[in-house]
Order: C-alpha cells, then sequence, then structure tokens
C-alpha cells in the first residue's frame, strides 16, 4: 500500500492511494488496520446532509459508487487523494475541513448574534458557532400574540426539538394543537409542517429550538416559506398546461 501524505492546517494525515486495479480505494478488514487512517465517515455524512443532497447524488457528482460512499461515511475503508478531492468539491467542503482539530467554540450571554427566520414579535438568536452544519440551536423571545404566522410551513431538516424556558408556547403539528409550558419539550419531524404562536393573553415565552441538521446561517424567513409552500400545494386547474396559470 502507497501512502500520500497531505498537511491541511498544519495536521498530518495519512490517506490511502489505492493499488493499480481498484476502483475507490481499499476497505479496511479490521480495526488495527484503520487506526491508522483518520476516521472521516462521520464528517462527510453532517455535510452531505447539511448540503441536502442524497447519497446517488453525490456518488453521481463525485464520479464514485453508492456503496462505495456507503462504506465510506461508515469508516468501513479509506479513498484516494484524487477521489477525496472530487468528493469534497461535490459537497462544496475543503478537503482540510475534515481533518482540523476537534474543539469547543464559546458563545456568551449577552453576545448572541441575531438571526432572522421571519414571524412577527420574534427576536431570536443563534446560540451554536456559525458554519456549525450538524446542529443548530437558536434562543428565541416570543412577544404575547407572536409567532410563526397562520400559514404552516416545513423545514428542510430531519428534526427539530422545542423546549419551552419561560411562559407557554402553542405549536400545531399536521392539524394537531400541542401546548407546552416552561420545562416541557417536544421533538417532531421538522418535514411536518407546523406552526408555532404565544396567545395574546398570555406572558411573553422564552424557546430553545434545536435543528439537525442546521439551517442556513443567515437565516429563514418561515411566512414567506410558508407561502411558497402555500402555492405549491395549489392544484393547477383543469386543462392548463405547462404555460397555464395557477
Amino acid at each position: 500500500m502507497d501512502v500520500n501524505t497531505c498537511f491541511p492546517d498544519g495536521l498530518w494525515c495519512p490517506i490511502e492511494v489505492p493499488d493499480a486495479g481498484r476502483e475507490d480505494g481499499g476497505s479496511v478488514p479490521d480495526e488495527s488496520a484503520s487506526s491508522a487512517f483518520p476516521r472521516i465517515g462521520a464528517q462527510l455524512r453532517a455535510a452531505r446532509q447539511a448540503a441536502r443532497k442524497s447519497m446517488a447524488e453525490v456518488a453521481e457528482q463525485s464520479g464514485l459508487t453508492k456503496g462505495f460512499l456507503s462504506k465510506l461515511e461508515r469508516d468501513l475503508t479509506n479513498i484516494s487523494v484524487a477521489s477525496l478531492i472530487r468528493l469534497c468539491d461535490a459537497l462544496g467542503i475543503s478537503v482540510g475541513s475534515l481533518f482540523q482539530a476537534a474543539k469547543g467554540e464559546v458563545v456568551r450571554k449577552g453576545e448572541y448574534p441575531p438571526i432572522n427566520f421571519g414571524g412577527k414579535g420574534v427576536r431570536e438568536y443563534l446560540l451554536t458557532p456559525a458554519g456549525e452544519k450538524r446542529v443548530q440551536a437558536l434562543l428565541s423571545d416570543i412577544e404575547p400574540g407572536g409567532g410563526s404566522g397562520d400559514e404552516p410551513y416545513s423545514l428542510p431538516t430531519d428534526v427539530e426539538f422545542a423546549f419551552v424556558l419561560a411562559g407557554q408556547l402553542r405549536i400545531v403539528v399536521a392539524g394537531e394543537h400541542i401546548t407546552l409550558d416552561a420545562g416541557d419539550a417536544f421533538t417532531f419531524g421538522s418535514s411536518i409542517e407546523h406552526t408555532f404562536h404565544v396567545l395574546p393573553s398570555a406572558g411573553p415565552a422564552q424557546v430553545l429550538w434545536v435543528f439537525s441538521p442546521a439551517l442556513p446561517d443567515d437565516g429563514l424567513d418561515v411566512e414567506q416559506l410558508a407561502r411558497e409552500q402555500a402555492k405549491a400545494r395549489t392544484p393547477r386547474s383543469p386543462g392548463a398546461g405547462a404555460g397555464g396559470t395557477r
């Protein structure tokens, strides 16, 4: 086995160059054989999910096979340098970002960057570092009568978590009304249409939201998103063709 070395961000990492005749890379036969190589499967999977791409899409764009990508995301095989570069291009990330040393990042109280997710009577702040694609946490201060709006919407993430820190929050998920008081938590699929609001007669509410994978760092207007999704659900009039109107 030939080994090529690279130095992203000052870190040394060996990447296997496949022997002649092998298409993508070499399978790792056991735990001891894989210990010499950096584990990048979790980072690649998170990057793919954050890019909202299926394994088939990434395989086509990178020139690799779905089976190979599946093994790579589970750290069951190694990858050649050329293939890794093509894969990172398909995911929109740099090769060096896969080998950065894990470190935490503190966001201090009073220094939360504001983020705009639309709605009315809502002020929201980003708690997780900008650029973190695997998970995202937001803090919402919601005024009485405030919320996401009347039109239901869904989000391009897998799962959504809400924890009420103060006050009372009403969430409607797929037509089901759920009331959350301070200390209550609720987890549901983000792809399910939903809305949230605080009753005008109630006091202000503060809610911690967690999404996985992350939403765009610059925010997302949920009211506009809801309008676009409602428009997409509107059936075409009978006989309307490609150039017809809704």
